[in-house]
Protein backbone atom coordinates (compact mmCIF):
# COMPACT_ATOMS: atom_id res chain seq x y z
CA UNK A 1 0.00 0.00 0.00
CA UNK A 2 2.90 2.37 0.67
CA UNK A 3 4.19 1.78 -2.87
CA UNK A 4 0.86 2.44 -4.62
CA UNK A 5 0.75 5.52 -6.86
CA UNK A 6 -2.46 7.62 -6.79
CA UNK A 7 -4.68 6.70 -9.74
CA UNK A 8 -6.49 9.10 -12.04
CA UNK A 9 -9.77 7.18 -11.54
CA UNK A 10 -9.41 5.43 -8.19
CA UNK A 11 -12.22 3.45 -6.51
CA UNK A 12 -12.90 2.50 -2.91
CA UNK A 13 -12.89 -1.32 -2.42
CA UNK A 14 -16.23 -3.13 -2.72
CA UNK A 15 -15.27 -5.43 0.15
CA UNK A 16 -13.98 -3.15 2.90
CA UNK A 17 -12.47 -3.68 6.32
CA UNK A 18 -14.38 -0.80 7.91
CA UNK A 19 -11.36 1.40 8.68
CA UNK A 20 -10.80 2.82 5.16
CA UNK A 21 -12.33 6.14 6.26
CA UNK A 22 -10.16 6.28 9.39
CA UNK A 23 -6.97 5.54 7.43
CA UNK A 24 -7.80 8.20 4.83
CA UNK A 25 -8.56 10.94 7.36
CA UNK A 26 -5.54 10.11 9.54
CA UNK A 27 -3.14 10.33 6.58
CA UNK A 28 -3.30 14.16 6.54
CA UNK A 29 -3.98 14.22 2.78
CA UNK A 30 -7.68 15.00 3.24
CA UNK A 31 -9.21 18.23 4.55
CA UNK A 32 -11.38 17.51 7.59
CA UNK A 33 -13.85 19.88 9.27
CA UNK A 34 -12.67 21.18 12.64
CA UNK A 35 -16.20 22.16 13.75
CA UNK A 36 -19.83 22.11 12.58
CA UNK A 37 -20.57 24.69 9.90
CA UNK A 38 -21.39 25.36 6.25
CA UNK A 39 -19.60 26.13 3.00
CA UNK A 40 -19.73 29.77 1.91
CA UNK A 41 -17.59 29.55 -1.24
CA UNK A 42 -15.60 26.87 -3.05
CA UNK A 43 -13.49 26.60 -6.20
CA UNK A 44 -10.45 24.59 -7.32
CA UNK A 45 -8.00 26.69 -5.26
CA UNK A 46 -9.80 27.38 -1.98
CA UNK A 47 -12.79 26.65 0.21
CA UNK A 48 -14.34 29.29 2.48
CA UNK A 49 -16.31 27.96 5.44
CA UNK A 50 -18.38 29.46 8.24
CA UNK A 51 -18.33 27.68 11.61
CA UNK A 52 -21.48 27.49 13.73
CA UNK A 53 -19.62 28.74 16.81
CA UNK A 54 -18.81 32.10 15.15
CA UNK A 55 -20.88 32.85 12.05
CA UNK A 56 -19.26 36.26 11.56
CA UNK A 57 -15.82 34.72 10.99
CA UNK A 58 -15.06 33.24 7.58
CA UNK A 59 -12.20 30.69 7.39
CA UNK A 60 -10.36 30.20 4.08
CA UNK A 61 -8.95 26.71 3.49
CA UNK A 62 -6.39 26.52 0.64
CA UNK A 63 -6.69 23.52 -1.70
CA UNK A 64 -3.73 21.87 -3.43
CA UNK A 65 -3.83 21.85 -7.24
CA UNK A 66 -1.24 19.80 -9.16
CA UNK A 67 1.38 19.90 -6.42
CA UNK A 68 4.47 17.71 -6.69
CA UNK A 69 5.11 15.24 -3.88
CA UNK A 70 8.46 13.77 -2.81
CA UNK A 71 7.64 10.67 -4.88
CA UNK A 72 6.99 12.76 -8.03
CA UNK A 73 3.28 11.99 -7.87
CA UNK A 74 0.49 14.56 -8.09
CA UNK A 75 -1.26 16.02 -5.04
CA UNK A 76 -4.67 17.57 -5.75
CA UNK A 77 -7.62 18.21 -3.44
CA UNK A 78 -11.12 17.48 -4.79
CA UNK A 79 -13.93 19.33 -2.92
CA UNK A 80 -16.82 17.08 -1.85
CA UNK A 81 -19.22 19.91 -0.90
CA UNK A 82 -20.74 22.86 -2.76
CA UNK A 83 -21.90 26.31 -1.64
CA UNK A 84 -24.41 26.32 1.27
CA UNK A 85 -23.76 22.63 2.08
CA UNK A 86 -23.66 22.00 5.85
CA UNK A 87 -21.13 19.70 7.50
CA UNK A 88 -20.38 18.13 10.87
CA UNK A 89 -17.15 18.13 12.85
CA UNK A 90 -14.76 15.47 11.51
CA UNK A 91 -16.48 15.26 8.10
CA UNK A 92 -14.22 15.16 5.02
CA UNK A 93 -14.53 18.43 3.09
CA UNK A 94 -12.10 17.58 0.27
CA UNK A 95 -10.52 14.33 -0.89
CA UNK A 96 -6.76 14.04 -1.21
CA UNK A 97 -4.81 11.71 -3.47
CA UNK A 98 -5.68 7.98 -3.21
CA UNK A 99 -9.13 8.87 -1.82
CA UNK A 100 -12.70 8.62 -3.10
CA UNK A 101 -15.65 10.16 -1.20
CA UNK A 102 -13.70 10.18 2.05
CA UNK A 103 -12.58 6.54 1.78
CA UNK A 104 -9.15 5.06 1.07
CA UNK A 105 -8.96 4.27 -2.65
CA UNK A 106 -5.68 2.71 -3.76
CA UNK A 107 -6.82 0.79 -6.84
CA UNK A 108 -9.77 -0.37 -8.93
CA UNK A 109 -12.38 -3.10 -8.65
CA UNK A 110 -11.66 -5.22 -11.72
CA UNK A 111 -12.52 -8.75 -12.80
CA UNK A 112 -9.52 -11.03 -12.17
CA UNK A 113 -8.99 -14.58 -13.37
CA UNK A 114 -6.54 -16.95 -11.66
CA UNK A 115 -5.56 -19.30 -14.45
CA UNK A 116 -2.79 -20.14 -16.89
CA UNK A 117 -2.67 -18.35 -20.24
CA UNK A 118 -0.34 -19.96 -22.79
CA UNK A 119 2.65 -19.44 -20.50
CA UNK A 120 2.48 -15.63 -20.62
CA UNK A 121 1.75 -15.40 -16.88
CA UNK A 122 4.69 -17.62 -15.89
CA UNK A 123 5.77 -17.08 -12.26
CA UNK A 124 4.72 -13.55 -11.20
CA UNK A 125 3.72 -12.19 -14.65
CA UNK A 126 0.31 -10.51 -14.96
CA UNK A 127 -1.73 -10.21 -18.15
CA UNK A 128 -4.13 -7.28 -18.61
CA UNK A 129 -6.78 -6.69 -21.25
CA UNK A 130 -6.40 -4.01 -23.92
CA UNK A 131 -9.37 -2.13 -22.47
CA UNK A 132 -7.64 -1.79 -19.08
CA UNK A 133 -4.85 0.22 -20.71
CA UNK A 134 -7.04 2.03 -23.25
CA UNK A 135 -9.69 3.28 -20.79
CA UNK A 136 -7.15 4.69 -18.28
CA UNK A 137 -8.26 2.20 -15.61
CA UNK A 138 -4.81 2.20 -13.95
CA UNK A 139 -3.51 5.49 -15.35
CA UNK A 140 -1.69 7.71 -12.84
CA UNK A 141 -0.51 11.34 -12.76
CA UNK A 142 3.11 12.28 -12.16
CA UNK A 143 4.93 15.61 -11.92
CA UNK A 144 8.55 15.98 -13.00
CA UNK A 145 10.77 18.87 -11.94
CA UNK A 146 13.33 20.38 -14.33
CA UNK A 147 15.89 22.89 -13.06
CA UNK A 148 18.14 25.29 -14.96
CA UNK A 149 20.70 27.69 -13.45
CA UNK A 150 22.28 30.80 -14.91
CA UNK A 151 25.84 30.67 -13.59
CA UNK A 152 28.63 33.22 -13.34
CA UNK A 153 31.52 31.69 -15.30
CA UNK A 154 35.09 32.82 -15.95
CA UNK A 155 34.02 33.85 -19.45
CA UNK A 156 31.06 35.90 -18.18
CA UNK A 157 27.45 35.59 -17.09
CA UNK A 158 25.07 33.03 -18.56
CA UNK A 159 21.82 34.62 -19.74
CA UNK A 160 18.19 33.51 -19.58
CA UNK A 161 16.83 34.85 -22.84
CA UNK A 162 14.40 34.32 -25.71
CA UNK A 163 17.09 35.37 -28.19
CA UNK A 164 18.59 31.94 -28.92
CA UNK A 165 20.96 31.33 -31.80
CA UNK A 166 19.88 29.25 -34.80
CA UNK A 167 16.42 28.47 -33.35
CA UNK A 168 13.31 29.11 -35.45
CA UNK A 169 10.40 31.15 -34.14
CA UNK A 170 8.14 28.06 -34.14
CA UNK A 171 10.27 26.54 -31.35
CA UNK A 172 9.87 29.72 -29.27
CA UNK A 173 6.09 30.13 -29.50
CA UNK A 174 5.42 28.94 -25.92
CA UNK A 175 8.21 31.06 -24.36
CA UNK A 176 7.48 34.43 -22.76
CA UNK A 177 9.52 37.60 -23.36
CA UNK A 178 12.19 36.37 -20.92
CA UNK A 179 12.55 32.99 -22.63
CA UNK A 180 10.66 30.95 -20.00
CA UNK A 181 7.92 28.43 -20.85
CA UNK A 182 4.34 29.55 -20.17
CA UNK A 183 2.27 27.46 -17.70
CA UNK A 184 -0.40 25.47 -19.52
CA UNK A 185 1.76 24.73 -22.56
CA UNK A 186 1.91 21.14 -23.82
CA UNK A 187 5.53 20.13 -24.46
CA UNK A 188 7.20 17.12 -26.08
CA UNK A 189 10.71 15.67 -26.25
CA UNK A 190 13.25 18.25 -27.43
CA UNK A 191 11.05 21.32 -26.82
CA UNK A 192 12.71 24.31 -25.14
CA UNK A 193 11.59 24.96 -21.56
CA UNK A 194 13.99 27.79 -20.71
CA UNK A 195 16.18 29.62 -23.23
CA UNK A 196 19.76 30.07 -22.06
CA UNK A 197 23.03 31.12 -23.69
CA UNK A 198 26.52 30.52 -22.27
CA UNK A 199 29.65 32.60 -23.06
CA UNK A 200 32.23 30.81 -25.19
CA UNK A 201 35.90 30.63 -24.33
CA UNK A 202 37.98 33.24 -26.14
CA UNK A 203 39.82 31.65 -29.04
CA UNK A 204 41.72 33.06 -31.96
CA UNK A 205 39.49 34.00 -34.88
CA UNK A 206 39.69 31.72 -37.92
CA UNK A 207 38.28 32.55 -41.36
CA UNK A 208 35.31 30.27 -40.58
CA UNK A 209 34.60 32.16 -37.33
CA UNK A 210 34.76 35.47 -39.14
CA UNK A 211 32.29 34.20 -41.75
CA UNK A 212 29.84 33.04 -39.06
CA UNK A 213 30.25 36.36 -37.30
CA UNK A 214 29.31 38.22 -40.47
CA UNK A 215 26.29 35.98 -41.14
CA UNK A 216 24.85 35.57 -37.64
CA UNK A 217 26.21 38.67 -35.92
CA UNK A 218 28.46 39.22 -32.96
CA UNK A 219 26.50 37.03 -30.55
CA UNK A 220 27.15 33.75 -32.39
CA UNK A 221 30.85 34.18 -31.82
CA UNK A 222 30.68 34.81 -28.09
CA UNK A 223 27.70 32.68 -26.97
CA UNK A 224 26.47 29.11 -27.40
CA UNK A 225 23.01 27.64 -26.92
CA UNK A 226 22.65 25.84 -23.56
CA UNK A 227 18.84 25.94 -23.23
CA UNK A 228 16.90 23.57 -20.97
CA UNK A 229 15.01 21.10 -23.16
CA UNK A 230 12.51 18.31 -22.47
CA UNK A 231 14.45 15.00 -22.27
CA UNK A 232 13.80 12.12 -24.65
CA UNK A 233 10.80 10.06 -23.58
CA UNK A 234 9.36 12.84 -21.45
CA UNK A 235 6.72 15.51 -22.01
CA UNK A 236 3.34 16.67 -20.75
CA UNK A 237 1.67 19.89 -19.60
CA UNK A 238 3.55 22.66 -17.77
CA UNK A 239 1.65 23.24 -14.52
CA UNK A 240 4.00 25.61 -12.68
CA UNK A 241 7.15 27.68 -13.12
CA UNK A 242 9.20 29.08 -10.23
CA UNK A 243 11.87 31.75 -10.73
CA UNK A 244 14.53 32.62 -8.16
CA UNK A 245 16.75 35.70 -8.57
CA UNK A 246 19.80 36.80 -6.59
CA UNK A 247 18.62 40.39 -7.12
CA UNK A 248 15.51 39.55 -5.04
CA UNK A 249 17.67 38.13 -2.20
CA UNK A 250 16.63 34.54 -2.96
CA UNK A 251 18.86 31.91 -1.37
CA UNK A 252 21.11 30.82 -4.26
CA UNK A 253 24.71 29.53 -4.48
CA UNK A 254 27.39 32.22 -4.83
CA UNK A 255 28.08 31.40 -8.51
CA UNK A 256 24.38 31.29 -9.53
CA UNK A 257 22.59 34.50 -10.51
CA UNK A 258 19.25 32.93 -11.40
CA UNK A 259 17.44 29.58 -11.02
CA UNK A 260 14.26 28.44 -12.74
CA UNK A 261 12.23 25.33 -11.89
CA UNK A 262 9.69 23.97 -14.37
CA UNK A 263 7.07 21.40 -13.31
CA UNK A 264 5.54 19.15 -15.98
CA UNK A 265 2.45 17.00 -15.41
CA UNK A 266 2.50 13.60 -17.10
CA UNK A 267 -0.30 11.07 -17.57
CA UNK A 268 1.22 7.58 -17.51
CA UNK A 269 -0.75 4.59 -18.70
CA UNK A 270 -0.17 1.07 -17.40
CA UNK A 271 2.63 -0.53 -19.42
CA UNK A 272 4.88 -3.59 -19.49
CA UNK A 273 7.24 -3.61 -16.52
CA UNK A 274 4.88 -1.87 -14.08
CA UNK A 275 4.28 -3.53 -10.73
CA UNK A 276 0.74 -4.53 -9.75
CA UNK A 277 -0.65 -6.13 -6.63
CA UNK A 278 -3.81 -7.45 -5.05
CA UNK A 279 -4.78 -6.70 -1.45
CA UNK A 280 -3.08 -9.77 -0.03
CA UNK A 281 0.53 -9.27 -1.13
CA UNK A 282 -0.03 -11.17 -4.40
CA UNK A 283 2.19 -8.90 -6.43
CA UNK A 284 3.36 -9.33 -10.01
CA UNK A 285 4.74 -7.54 -13.06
Amino acid sequence: QRQAVPLLKAEAPLIATGIEHKIATDSNVAIVAEEDGKVVYVDANEMVVEYASDKKRKVTIPLSVFQKTNHNTCKTHVPLLTINDKFKKGQVLADGQAMKDGELALGRNVLVGFCTWYGYNFEDAIIISERIAKDDVFTSLHIEEFVVEARITNQGHEEITRDILNVSESHLKYLDSDGIIIPGARVHSGDILVGKVTPREEISSTPEDKLLQVIFGEKSRHFKDSSLRVPVGSGGIVVDVKRFLKQKKDNLPSDVSEMIKVYILQKRKLQAGDKMSGRHGNKGV
